[in-house]
């Protein structure tokens, strides 16, 4: 029998995956597409072809005729209201939850419980990777819950969305939320060293350039594309943040609560969220994680703008 797969959500990252999952994933029938704004998903509709794609206007549409549903949302109340919208959409028993989001383990343990009460199963499956990754399918996917669920979704992740899989099958569904925040502290800490060396190779007039040239050679990746970013001025003239100051900010509160529970603290991400704090403060909403550097240059007696 094919198998009809929808996708909720279409976030910075979302688009991405839900474009590769159309034209790269053997799919039989066109992918149900929801969004809470419809436009957005009408558009995105149009841009890969009303013949492969189906633009749902309620979860309800979207959940009951599909027997994969993927779920990208931006925290932990948006996941649980649509998890919420689709257990009162009807039966969903033998249906598959896919959920990459990036959310708290326990919210993630919550979920599973309560769709495996009704019949359905569930697979925690945050990502890794910026925008740009999601664009180009090399996302690395964290899947977790049970093996034969994981198996069913798994022909969607590699050479799909991602280009590797970090694989907790048959494990807890907290370890994948888990690991995607650690992941996260991880960045913000990077992104908040950065903004610092950004403002003092200016300051002490080295210049930024030899310290882009040392991050190519010694970082190749992300990390000299955050220094481009700063560098550019992108971080405060984007209407669209990349990876958004509330979000960033929701992470770090997530990570350092388990850090709490494990009786430690993690420093380095105190300090990336007071800096988030103050980005919020300048530029609310269309804050950036990028902007750090903003409010370090603003701290340090230079403007929050660099241009």
């Amino acid at each position: 029998m094919a198998t009809q797969l929808a996708w909720i959500g279409l976030g910075n990252m979302g688009r991405g995956m839900c474009k590769n999952i159309v034209q790269k994933a053997s799919l039989t029938k066109p992918l149900i597409i929801y969004n809470r704004t419809t436009a957005r998903a009408t558009a995105l509709a149009e841009t890969l072809g009303t013949n492969k794609t189906k633009v749902a206007t309620t979860v309800a549409d979207a959940v009951q005729p599909a027997d994969i549903i993927f779920i990208c949302l931006g925290d932990d109340p948006a996941v649980e209201q649509t998890i919420q919208a689709a257990l009162d959409s009807g039966d969903v028993k033998g249906k598959l939850f896919v959920d990459c989001s990036t959310i708290h383990p326990d919210t993630t343990r919550r979920i599973n419980e309560t769709l495996r009460a009704r019949g359905a199963s569930f697979v925690a499956c945050p990502v890794f990777g910026a925008p740009a990754f999601a664009d180009a399918g090399t996302l690395i996917c964290v899947p977790a819950g049970p093996k034969e669920d994981v198996e069913r979704m798994k022909p969607y992740t590699v050479g799909v969305i991602a280009r590797a899989n970090i694989d907790f099958s048959g494990e807890d569904v907290g370890k994948a939320a888990t690991m995607k925040l650690l992941g996260n502290s991880f960045i913000l800490s990077f992104v908040e060293t950065l903004g610092e060396g950004m403002v003092l190779a200016e300051k002490s007039g080295l210049g930024v350039e030899p310290l882009k040239q040392w991050l190519e050679l010694m970082f190749p990746g992300a990390l000299p594309k955050y220094a481009v970013r700063m560098e550019s001025g992108d971080y405060y003239q984007r209407e669209e943040p990349l990876f958004a100051v509330d979000l960033a900010r929701k992470d770090a509160r997530h990570v350092m609560s388990l850090a709490q529970d494990a009786g430690m603290r993690l420093r380095s991400v105190e300090v990336a969220d007071n800096y988030l704090k103050e980005v919020k403060e300048y530029a609310g909403a269309k804050g950036d994680i990028a902007a750090m550097y903003g409010a370090i240059r603003k701290e340090s007696g230079l403007k929050y703008e660099n241009q």
